[in-house]
């Protein structure tokens, strides 16, 4: 069945159960990359160019969109501006800190998701994924993941 009318909000709480292929326990509302609902369409915007999971979300997208009965909705990308971690919801940055994800803090800090110490060591630019970078705690020994702000 199609659907022809929905509120945003319906549309956005679909979206909520379309998880980010890298980081499986933010969805794509969390992550801020959803960036409109029209009646005709979804806008979103890639976390960088090049991001190897752009398609993958795409194609989750359109799956739940075609599974809600919204064949018609489009979806389209947006790059400008362009996508900030400051786009991420606070409840996306709980969800990255239980997983063991540094968030991006406003100040720059970066603070140990495990222990919530300050005295991280910047160990590789390059961590578990591009769009985020390895850490070691001083306090706690533990490595960890932040995602990095941009």
């Amino acid at each position: 069945m199609v659907k022809t009318a929905i509120r945003a909000d319906e549309v956005f709480a679909i979206l909520q159960q379309v998880h980010d292929p890298e980081i499986p326990v933010l969805s794509v509302v969390d992550l801020g990359i959803v960036r409109e609902v029209r009646d005709d369409a979804v806008a979103i915007t890639p976390t960088y160019s090049g991001c190897p999971a752009t398609l993958v979300i795409e194609q989750a997208i359109r799956q739940a969109l075609d599974a809600a009965g919204l064949q018609k909705m489009r979806i389209e990308t947006v790059l400008f501006p362009p996508w900030t971690t400051d786009w991420i919801t606070a409840e996306g940055h709980r969800k990255l800190e239980a997983y063991g994800i540094a968030p991006p803090q406003p100040s720059g800090a970066v603070l140990c998701p495990r222990c919530g110490s300050a005295q991280a060591r910047l160990v590789s630019e390059f961590g578990s994924t591009p769009c985020k970078a390895l850490y070691r705690c001083g306090a706690c020994g533990e490595p960890f993941d932040r995602f990095k702000c941009h």
